[in-house]
């Protein structure tokens, strides 16, 4: 089965010199391009831009301000100015963190392996040299000062050509030019389609798995010191420290089921809706020993359960006439995101603890949620920005009936970025309207849409379950969200992004049942759609029992064939599947459903499907990842671990021909017992109801 979506259907080739870790399309503000239904009336651009109609007014009166009297060198300008509405004009405009007056012009041929879509790439440099030299241009964006180099430094103030502003053509180029190769793109005056590469990129033939681990888990996060430890947690509300085996070793997860790193089941509320949704541990956790737990509570159990409800007068929505279901009452039940610490001292740092205090140390955030369902719940660390994320879902309701995910004085249906290492006092935190001890990013997406409330980073999600930024390319943050009867999506998150919900659900229109929280119309917002997702029908043919379950790209070098796929699965279906971006910084991805199979060599042995050889995984609950980038994959029937393909007896031409054996056992400490059964059998069942 192969699944197709783009985010556009055209992109351009303006990407300059571009890094793998910051290759995206993004706007020169960092917010993602928007689709017009027109083409702009000056700059040639239609379908996705990065200009209003109001901008694009803008840039042709700073055009008519340059009074070029040369038509050709005119032309050439216009051109030059219009590529700031490029949906690629972030990394057009923006080479090393340093802003630019212009985008880089072409100077040199492409290589012959590139991926634009002409054999060649003119001189576009020289040929804007020869062609406005000397041709005076008022205000002109050539200037040395702009672009922050040496020019002929004029002394006529009123420098106006090309000749008088620079020494030579060298220097201008050097100043303005740059090469296209296979991680730079430069401007050409025109748009350049990518296409894809003439040799297609093959499915892998199957995903090899091996178990590791009995426990039934919904988060695993890598430990912050880059050793062999990882974090384990359940939705009951207890935290593990394991250590991982080596791949091939034959060992199993060492975890101890009896002493948990630390026991917050005191504090959250467990049940078929609710528990501890996600984990965090801080950056620099080896040193301050910081982490940060989020999970549910319920304010009739636990006096610390407290906060403003999400539906309140800031969002027009009066909690004592929303609908409840379940028999609870709204705001009853909270999402928290608390901080705690590492038992740690002198001698032995926080890289070294064991466990940790079940004591919080301030309460970072705390809404109460109108119903049961669909709250999301993950967190996790922005490896470029420190920040922390949020994944909030629309709180639940049928076909979100009070519309939370579209009201941006919402925070419901969205995903939140707050600064946990700037607390203000209590009196700045009342002022600000804050929801708990945490700052606001200032480059947050408020600073320039003033109707969003100030921590939201993206909106319209329905129940966002697992995120990931790639750990090669950070400005890749993928989002798996649940949809309802139709749809489930992957989303590229960027800032300020509207995922549609619950307009759209995925590509497609939806039409609520009930709306008493009012509607917001298809041609009110531009929504960007999905880049991967399937149809439930693809999955169940009853169009039923399915919910996305978000990954990672894979960045390890034990299965190559994998290298550089996103990797997804359905909860209910027990399907994986892999994507692969063609081109690369395309936006474009291609999935296909990948076939696995358990080693046979497994240190657990692998219980198979009735009939068949494939391994039960059961459900999909979650992905994690090691601090050696493998994938691990968290089931209710237990932790499997990607392994080198030729285990499985799948050939991969990438893989090295000798692989190290395993060895049939290690000394590791085995988890077959009983406490690790029940936790298995006790929640595997209960978080089936939790996406919807």
């Amino acid at each position: 089965m192969e699944v197709v979506l783009s985010i556009s259907s055209l992109f351009f080739c303006f990407l300059l010199l571009l890094d793998s870790s910051t290759a995206l399309p993004l706007c020169v503000d960092s917010w993602a391009s928007f689709t017009l239904n027109t083409t702009l009336g000056f700059c040639p651009y239609n379908g996705s831009t990065c200009c209003s109609t109001i901008e694009d007014a803008q840039i042709q009166k700073q055009f008519q301000l340059m009074n070029i009297s040369d038509p050709d060198c005119a032309s050439l300008l216009k051109s030059i100015l219009c590529a700031k509405c490029d949906p690629f004009s972030a990394e057009l405009f923006t080479v090393q963190s340093t802003p630019r007056s212009v985008p880089v012009l072409c100077n040199s041929a492409i290589p012959s392996n590139s991926s634009q879509s002409k054999e060649a790439v003119q001189d576009f440099c020289s040929e804007v040299w020869d062609t406005c030299k000397t041709v005076p241009i008022k205000n002109s964006p050539f200037s040395p000062s702009l672009q922050g180099q040496g020019g002929a430094t004029p002394t006529n103030t009123n420098a106006t050509k090309l000749t008088e502003l620079w020494q030579s053509k060298t220097d201008f180029c050097d100043a303005f030019g740059g090469a296209f190769n296979n991680e730079s793109v430069c401007f050409e005056g025109e748009p350049v389609a990518l296409k894809n590469s003439e040799t297609p990129i093959n499915p892998p033939h199957g995903l090899c798995l091996e178990k590791v681990g009995n426990g039934s888990y919904l988060n695993m996060v890598a430990h912050p010191d880059s050793t062999n430890h990882a974090f384990f947690s359940n939705q009951m509300g207890k935290i593990w420290l394991a250590t991982i085996p080596d791949e091939g070793s034959g060992g199993q997860l060492e975890l101890d089921v009896s002493s948990p790193f630390v026991d917050l089941t005191d504090q959250v509320y467990f049940d078929t809706q609710f528990g501890m949704m996600g984990m965090a541990f801080h950056p620099n956790f080896a040193n301050n020993g910081r982490f940060f737990a989020s999970f549910n509570c319920d304010k009739n159990k636990w006096p610390g359960c407290n906060g403003i409800c999400s539906c309140n007068s800031n969002v027009n929505c009066d909690p004592s006439k929303l609908g409840t279901d379940n028999g609870a009452q709204p705001c009853q039940y909270q999402t928290v995101i608390a901080e705690y610490t590492a038992n740690a001292t002198a001698s032995k740092p926080s890289s070294l603890a064991v466990s940790a205090d079940p004591i919080e140390v301030r309460r970072i955030f705390t809404m109460g949620l109108p119903f049961t369902s669909q709250h999301g719940g993950q967190i996790l660390f922005g490896p470029n920005d420190g920040y922390l994320y949020f994944m909030m879902g629309d709180g639940g309701g049928s076909g979100d009936p009070y519309n939370f995910a579209q009201n941006k004085k919402s925070l419901l249906g969205k995903i939140m970025r707050l600064d946990i290492n700037n607390i203000p006092s209590a009196s700045e935190i009342s002022k600000l309207g804050l929801w708990g001890n945490y700052s606001i990013p200032k480059d947050n997406p408020f600073s320039e849409d003033k109707d969003l409330q100030p921590e939201i980073w993206a909106l319209g999600l329905r129940n966002p379950w697992r995120c990931s930024f790639d750990s090669e390319s950070p400005s890749y943050f993928f989002c798996g969200d649940v949809g309802q009867d139709l749809y489930e999506e992957v989303d590229l998150i960027t800032k300020g992004g509207n995922y549609g919900w619950r307009v759209y659900e995925g590509p497609y229109p939806f039409t609520p049942t009930e709306s008493p929280g009012g509607n917001t119309s298809l041609s009110s917002i531009n929504p960007i759609p999905p880049i991967l997702g399937y149809k439930h029908s693809e999955v169940n043919k009853n169009e039923g029992s399915a919910s996305i379950t978000g990954g990672y790209t894979y960045r390890s070098r034990t299965d190559p064939c994998l290298y550089g796929r996103y990797l997804y699965a359905d909860l209910y279906a027990g399907a994986i599947w892999g994507a692969i971006e063609e081109p690369e910084n395309s936006g474009n991805f291609t999935a296909s459903k990948i076939p696995f199979s358990c080693a046979h060599d497994s240190p657990i042995k692998c219980d198979l499907v009735p009939g068949t050889n494939l391994p039960a995984l059961g459900y999909i609950y979650s992905f994690g990842e090691d601090n050696k980038k493998d994938v691990y994959v968290l089931t209710s029937t237990g932790v499997y671990r990607v392994v080198p393909p030729s285990r499985c007896s799948y050939t991969c031409s990438q893989e090295k021909a000798t692989t190290t054996p395993p060895s049939s056992q290690s000394h590791a400490t085995h988890l077959n017992n009983f406490s690790a059964y029940l936790s298995l059998h006790l929640s595997s069942f209960l978080l089936l109801l939790i996406l919807f």
